[in-house]
């Protein structure tokens, strides 16, 4: 098969590389068109009961998570001029295109009783002009009075005041959320300078978009990263122009089609396909590695550069589809997931895998057919004084060291068992965000003042209409409140309940005492007060639905990792049950924190879904390869060793399970096996070469295939170390361990897999080995070139 393939390729080298001009213009088209995503990256599925319950809960009552939070600590924060520099700043922001509405000290409302038409009417407690300090003392006594906004919108332990920002829904899903939140940014910034206090801010909206807007930036510097490494390893190896430039347009022609293609399939640019370029760059190149070294083994065998790029077609081409295979595989995998944001990362990403190897076996090939053959110093990295003496050394190991090998591993296998039973599982809503960053600071800093910001929703529907408005629905809900405040990491509850002792208060002219739910005789004319008034009713129906047979309890709490709030979900449960009988009431918790905490563990149990269909597609395909159980289990031992040493540093070193680190597993499985690839095709050959000289055959292959393990470990390491930088504690967790997996691993196929061979030589290589399905080039069979007829300048075959 690869005979022919080669023929295609080197008889049509004009139309082939024309058609890759046009593929490449057309992607490139479309990549223009690439946008960022600017939504939230759900993982639950939509059939999912949580999906589900939050649907409903968003259909009653709208969403729940549109509320960016300032927050200010300040002991002087109603002194005179401090007050109205806070009054205007709020006046400011509230003049900021997608800001709806503010909620602040300064724009509190108190309920004034009007006896004659029998209603409550809103007043605001601040004046918008405030010339005297007794003034504001007189009327932030009367604040100060109000339980309502206690916890809400102050804390009066420690003189800290909040600032919510109901911002538009429909403009957070639209590329002009990062105007809007860069426009309050500005005038919160100049707040600061001005009165020298330092602002805190958080919340949902603002944290996805400052996260997005990291996205972007970081996308742009890891592909300039990825590629810098890459033409530097390159050029130290290969010591030539041809070398470099060649291999880095294949990658970028690549990186091209991966971003029309998310175009195209109407994918955006999220935390995770934002890694797909440099992802390329770095998975790429490998793949010019090997084929540009055997080019220049054979060159350096025959001195023909037409039968020398014919053999790199020929000898590795089918390795080289299967090693791509394999890597895609890795990524595959995660197309099973039913996630949004890792099915269209495995699809993009495994598609342009092969497209990668598309491109380098035409492109290649195609390009140093058309120019000068390798000079000698271009050549010279095969007789690497530095490198030679690492494959001697790794020679003398397999042929005389074997057993400290095999003690070695066996170590590695007994400490890395033990770590794995360290591991522990975690997530959390801002789980990538590092503890030095702003976004994590205050966001803690709102968990200490006010009780955390993620919302949580409990939907109390009675079963009938009106059923809220009953005292003994008051009661219940007022019994759970009581519950759910023994619970430290949930702020005071937020609910109709709050409204009708408000109203109390107001109905007994504002005194705090008269702050409690109104009793049956209390109850009626308090309400009829509260419905009187289009403000008032508004109020109240933002707890109630119209049919008044539904209520919610909103609540904040702290981020605190997916283990504690599934305990903390079972005992929200447990109460709710205990108080309202399923027979008159459904009842169901939801919000922002429950579907996180839900997705995370969701997106776990399919994870490890996908690693352990990753290692059995990548089976499949060894078997295929190679066409003997034996060999199968001969290759996926030195591969899955690094696996168990990446999970015993996890467990050793407290890194948790949780989605960026469970990807490591199938990224790095899927790419560390194209070393034992190449390896044992390359082992095959020789053995075929040399007579079933099975000892002769490890050391040969080594010699070779050595190198270019070598090299590409190098590119590998570094490129996957870039993500270390990252500002997002998954994608560092993802780098450096995908980094030391495929360390690992390259050092797990250089020493354990040759010792294996030389050791176990009758029992693993049997005549299936011998005759595979997937038949690999003879390395000594000869080339028939007067068939391609080509011309070449130096020489015409």
């Amino acid at each position: 098969m690869w005979l022919k393939v080669s023929s295609i390729i080197l008889r049509n080298k004009i139309l082939l590389l024309g058609i890759l001009a046009v593929i490449t213009l057309f992607f490139g088209y479309h990549a223009r068109k690439v946008e960022m995503s600017y939504e939230y990256a759900l993982m639950l599925p939509q059939k999912d009961q949580a999906f589900k319950d939050y649907l409903e809960f968003v259909e009653v009552f709208g969403e729940e998570g549109n509320l960016i939070i300032i927050g200010i600590q300040d002991s002087n924060f109603f002194q005179i001029d401090r007050f109205n520099a806070w009054k205007n700043f709020c006046t400011e922001l509230s003049g900021v295109e997608g800001v709806e509405d503010l909620l602040s000290v300064s724009n509190s409302y108190n309920l004034a009783k009007n006896t004659s038409e029998r209603k409550f009417e809103i007043e605001p407690l601040f004046p918008d002009s405030i010339d005297t300090q007794e003034e504001i003392d007189r009327q932030a006594e009367i604040f100060r009075g109000l339980p309502f906004y206690r916890k809400l919108v102050y804390n009066t332990e420690n003189h800290t005041y909040l600032l919510a920002i109901t911002v538009n829904k429909d403009k957070m899903h639209t590329k002009d959320r990062e105007r809007m939140v860069k426009s309050i940014q500005k005038i919160a910034r100049n707040f600061e300078t001005k009165q020298q206090v330092d602002l805190h801010y958080s919340g949902l909206p603002y944290i996805r978009v400052v996260n997005s807007i990291k996205i972007k930036r970081e996308l742009y510097m890891f592909s300039v990263l990825a590629l810098f490494i890459c033409i530097v390893v390159l050029f130290l190896f290969f010591r030539s122009f041809k070398a470099v430039f060649f291999p880095v347009i294949i990658v970028l022609t690549g990186v091209v089609w991966a971003m029309g293609m998310l175009s195209l399939f109407g994918f955006k640019i999220t935390i995770l396909s934002g890694m797909i370029p440099p992802l390329l760059i770095v998975i790429g190149i490998p793949n010019s590695i090997y084929m540009l070294n055997k080019f220049h083994h054979e060159y350096v065998r025959h001195g023909n550069k037409i039968k020398a790029l014919q053999r790199v077609i020929i000898k590795i081409g089918n390795a080289t589809f299967l090693t791509n295979l394999t890597t895609a595989a890795g990524f595959a995998t995660f197309i099973i997931v039913k996630s949004d944001i890792l099915r269209q990362f495995g699809i993009v990403a495994s598609l342009n895998i092969m497209g990668l190897f598309v491109l380098s076996l035409l492109f290649i090939p195609i390009i140093f057919s058309f120019i000068e053959p390798p000079s000698s110093r271009h050549v010279n990295h095969l007789n690497s004084k530095f490198v030679s003496g690492i494959i001697r050394k790794l020679v003398l190991i397999t042929e005389h060291h074997r057993k400290i090998v095999y003690v070695v591993a066996v170590v590695i296998l007994g400490i890395g068992v033990y770590g794995i039973t360290l591991m522990k599982s975690s997530g959390y809503m801002v789980d990538d965000i590092p503890e030095h960053d702003p976004v994590y600071k205050d966001l803690k800093f709102f968990e200490s003042n006010f009780d955390g910001l993620m919302p949580l929703e409990i939907m109390v529907d009675t079963k009938r209409p009106g059923g809220v408005m009953q005292l003994a629905t008051f009661n219940k809900i007022d019994q759970l409140e009581n519950t759910l405040a023994e619970f430290s990491e949930l702020s005071p509850p937020l609910s109709l309940l709050n409204l009708l002792k408000f109203s109390k208060q107001a109905f007994y002219n504002g005194h705090e005492n008269y702050y409690s739910l109104p009793n049956n005789r209390e109850q009626n004319f308090i309400l009829q007060y509260a419905r009187m008034g289009e403000n008032n009713a508004g109020m109240l129906h933002s707890f109630i639905d119209s049919a008044k047979q539904v209520t919610r309890i909103s609540l904040r709490m702290k981020d605190v990792g997916t283990k504690r709030m599934e305990e903390l979900y079972a005992g929200f449960i447990a109460d709710i049950d205990s108080i309202f009988p399923s027979d008159n009431f459904n009842v169901t918790v939801t919000g922002s924190s429950v579907i996180s905490f839900k997705g995370t563990q969701y997106l776990l149990r399919n994870l490890f879904a996908s690693l352990g269909l990753a290692i059995l597609l990548i089976s499949i395909f060894m078997a295929i390869m190679f066409s003997s159980w034996r060999m199968v289990i001969m290759s996926l031992t030195p591969n899955i060793i690094p696996l168990i040493f990446t999970a015993a540093i996890m467990g050793y070193s407290g890194i948790p399970i949780k989605a960026s680190t469970i990807l490591v597993f199938s990224i790095a499985f899927g790419i560390s096996v194209d070393n034992t690839i190449h390896f044992l095709a390359k082992y095959r050959q020789e053995l075929i070469a040399t007579g079933w000289d099975i000892r002769r055959s490890v050391v040969l292959a080594l010699k070779e295939t050595g190198v270019s393990m070598l090299y590409t470990s190098v590119v590998l390491f570094f490129g996957f170390g870039i993500f270390s930088l990252s500002g997002f504690g998954g994608t560092v967790a993802m780098g450096v361990l995908v980094s030391l997996t495929l360390l690992v691993a390259v050092t797990s196929n250089l020493v354990l897999l040759p010792s294996l061979l030389t050791s176990l030589d009758k029992l693993t290589t049997t005549r299936s080995f011998e005759e595979p399905l997937l038949h690999i080039y003879d390395e000594e069979e000869d080339i028939e070139l007067e068939e391609l007829k080509i011309k070449d300048n130096n020489q015409i075959e």
